[in-house]
């Protein structure tokens, strides 16, 4: 059986990320698709919008053979990290390949990419060294890199949010000297960044979280642009739980732990550098909002998504020296749920498998797991009693979802 990797967060699942798994299977000749997914905290420094556990149903309805968790260590990374981490487990589990989406569409452009990289890495990493010592955020400072060095005409554009991923994920793979050959297919229609839904099919899932938060908007508003199976699934945990999580259910939490902290225990949290610790004490105490907060905190130097996840360390008071000691490599592989033909694919490998392969956390632990654990507590909190407690038990109770997609009901 041949497994094509994809990375996601499907939050929600849409349109969109059907579309990228079906042209996935199509141009790898695929018999199955590997999801590696962020579990309940995301990379741009935010709770995902229903619980992995939801976004696994929706992942395997809409394609899905297997969903493995990327571990909150490199979910909640910068995109070099994030990348690594996921691109690792895929590779642990014998991909064949992997397909990302991008703005450029062409594989030949990130090849040619790291393949000039590599050569003029010296100059490279100086011109950022630079341009951070400026002041400058890093996305900035790398595109800048990227365009000041005059790389080859063929290079990818590095400012574009998905490109950058893609890029890394290239590298992830020469990095591991992986045997996974990559693809890429242009992303359609809607951009990542777009805050409006502007077509009647597709759209990001930025859009479709952003008219979900807003004061008018209802379901059925994004109901064109998602599967029947995903507004199903969000239809149910809206009126299981009465809420989507956003980081304001997240911020009287998040408020009592700064103000309850002194300068010193802040900068052992991980990403707080260069005295960030003293301006987030200087704007919590007038901030009555999270948004409010961070527009007060925002600096040219320091990108929103960076700021974001620096205050999901702070809510889940996950240190440095934790996430330094356990960010090079992803030490188990989390099993999320699986269809039929993703339990075949996992029978034929398992015994080649050479990292520990997990269904129940009840019978696993390390410190990679344990950071998982807690940001799942920390995910629940802001439920009401008993699904608070009942989710948190979930964490260590809850097997593996198995998905007939032939009869296209869950086991």
């Amino acid at each position: 059986m041949r497994a094509v990797g994809v990375v996601v967060e499907y939050n929600p699942f849409h349109n969109g990320h059907y579309y990228h798994i079906q042209e996935s299977r199509k141009v790898t000749e695929a018999d199955l698709v590997v999801a590696v997914m962020s579990g309940n905290f995301l990379q741009r420094g935010e709770p995902a919008l229903v619980s992995k556990w939801a976004r696994t149903k929706m992942a395997l309805e809409g394609g899905a053979d297997i969903v493995i968790e990327l571990p909150y260590v490199f979910a909640t990374q910068k995109a070099e990290v994030f990348a690594f981490g996921a691109v690792s487990l895929l590779h642990a589990l014998e991909v064949d390949s992997i397909c990302f989406g991008s703005e450029n569409g062409d594989i030949y452009s990130f090849q040619n990419t790291l393949k000039e990289m590599k050569a003029r890495k010296g100059s490279f990493d100086q011109f950022i060294k630079q341009a951070l010592e400026e002041g400058k955020s890093y996305p900035r400072a790398t595109s800048d890199a990227f365009h000041a060095l005059q790389f080859v005409d063929s290079a990818v554009d590095l400012s574009q949010p998905n490109n950058i991923l893609g890029f890394h994920y290239v590298e992830a793979v020469d990095k591991l000297g992986s045997r996974i050959q990559p693809f890429t297919i242009q992303r359609t229609k809607a951009g990542y960044h777009d805050q409006h839904i502007a077509d009647q099919h597709i759209a990001s899932a930025t859009s479709i979280r952003s008219s979900l938060f807003s004061e008018r908007t209802n379901l059925e508003e994004i109901q064109n642009v998602i599967p029947d199976t995903t507004y199903s699934h969000l239809l149910s945990y809206k009126k299981s739980f009465g809420m989507f999580h956003h980081w304001e259910n997240y911020y009287a939490y998040f408020k009592y732990k700064l103000l309850t902290s002194t300068p010193e225990e802040l900068r052992q949290i991980y990403e707080v550098e260069e005295g960030l610790e003293n301006r987030l004490l200087q704007n919590i105490t007038s901030a009555a909002t999270f948004k409010e907060f961070m527009e007060k905190i925002k600096t040219k130097r320091y990108t929103w998504t960076r700021l974001q996840r620096l205050c999901v360390h702070i809510l889940t008071n996950t240190s440095k020296s934790l996430m330094r000691e356990n960010s090079e490599y992803p030490t188990y592989i989390r099993l999320l749920g699986t269809s039929l033909a993703g339990q075949e694919y996992l029978n034929s490998i398992k015994k080649k498998v050479a990292i520990p392969f997990v269904s129940r956390l009840a019978s696993f632990s390390n410190e990679q797991v344990m950071l998982d654990i807690k940001a799942s507590n920390v995910y629940a909190s802001c439920l009401n009693e008993p699904y608070r407690s009942n989710m948190i038990k979930s964490e260590f109770s809850n097997p593996p979802i198995r998905y007939d997609q032939n009869n296209k009901q869950f086991l």
